[in-house]
């Protein structure tokens, strides 16, 4: 009897439709919910990004209702938008605007 490998006639079809729900499946696998930071320490990052030139910054990024990922981008502040609660970091290649609620840790 011929195993499943050296028979390719036993190797099943699964529709595209199928491997798109499995895959997106697998992705929402690796969402979390958004980090609690106390208020301490929100201050201590908000003072790390007024006084850096540079700095290294991770947020959570909201994907499907309370789950998202966290990204990280090391780049300069450019602007700080106190009543929007937002800054605006940039890199030689990008720019992104990040809700300072969600800001989660900032290395200078």
């Amino acid at each position: 009897m011929a195993s499943k490998i050296e028979n390719p006639f036993s190797i099943r079809f699964v529709p595209p439709e199928q491997r798109a729900m499995y895959l997106q499946m697998k992705e929402d696998d690796k969402l979390v919910a958004m980090p609690i930071v106390e208020q301490d320490e929100l201050e201590s990052l908000n003072y790390v990004i007024c006084d850096s030139a540079r700095a290294d910054v991770t947020w959570w990024k909201q994907v499907k209702g309370n789950l998202g990922t966290t990204c990280t981008m090391w780049g300069v502040v450019k602007w700080i938008d106190q009543n929007g609660r937002k800054i605006k970091l940039v890199t030689d290649e990008d720019s992104q605007w990040i809700s300072m609620d969600h800001i989660t840790a900032v290395k200078a």
